[in-house]
């Protein structure tokens, strides 16, 4: 009789950190997952104006890949019938390179909408999920507003409307700041905006055009 032998399994993790396989990334390689979320947007749109923003890109090529993969979706849906309407283009800015090349890719797009936190931690090389480096991350580090209004004005300079979300659009530390910056849009959360409207209320708007 053939003695059983226990069965040994070993498991090898991988690790998939904030700088690893995610967002744009995984949408560009696993095509069938990034269709079906495509193609129920498009589907939407037939009920009014929705918007698509790609997120974490970092390049021209990867912007111009996922349109090209939304046109195929929208060539797949009108063969069958279905009704489409128009959807507006935009890309998160959350690293410094996209920041570096903000004029390029306002031609491919009609907004930006910057990514305060990760485009923090990517500028400043600290790992928010690490509580060691607490002391160390500065959302109002001077490298991190000069990329906003770098990428505002690039932004503008090419037709596209530019928001912010994350931490810093409720910051009312930094609200006139970014309103002199030209930021068209504060995104944050329901009970953020009573206090910032209350804020911006109180500003002299008149003087929102001196540029810092």
């Amino acid at each position: 009789m053939q003695s059983s032998k226990p069965l040994r399994v070993i498991l090898i993790a991988k690790t998939n950190p904030a700088l690893g396989y995610r967002a744009i990334r995984i949408c560009l390689t696993r095509k069938e997952i990034f269709k079906t979320q495509l193609r129920a947007i498009l589907r939407a749109s037939a009920f009014g104006t929705v918007s698509i923003m790609f997120p974490m890109v970092i390049s021209v090529r990867e912007v111009r890949d996922a349109k090209e993969t939304l046109e195929e979706c929208k060539a797949e849906l009108k063969e069958r019938g279905v009704a489409v309407g128009e959807v507006e283009i935009g890309i998160m800015i959350e690293t410094p390179a996209a920041v570096m090349i903000a004029e390029e890719l306002a031609e491919e797009v009609d907004f930006f909408s910057l990514g305060t936190n990760d485009l923090t931690q990517y500028t400043l090389a600290i790992d928010r999920q690490n509580p060691k480096l607490d002391n160390f991350y500065d959302a109002h580090h001077p490298a991190v507003l000069r990329m906003i209004r770098h990428t505002v004005e690039a932004g503008h300079r090419h037709g596209c409307w530019v928001g912010i979300c994350g931490e810093l659009g409720a910051d009312t530390t930094l609200t006139e700041t970014f309103l002199r910056m030209g930021l068209d849009e504060l995104s944050v959360s329901p009970s953020a905006v009573l206090p910032l409207r209350k804020l911006i209320r109180g500003l002299d708007l008149s003087k929102m055009s001196e540029k810092i």
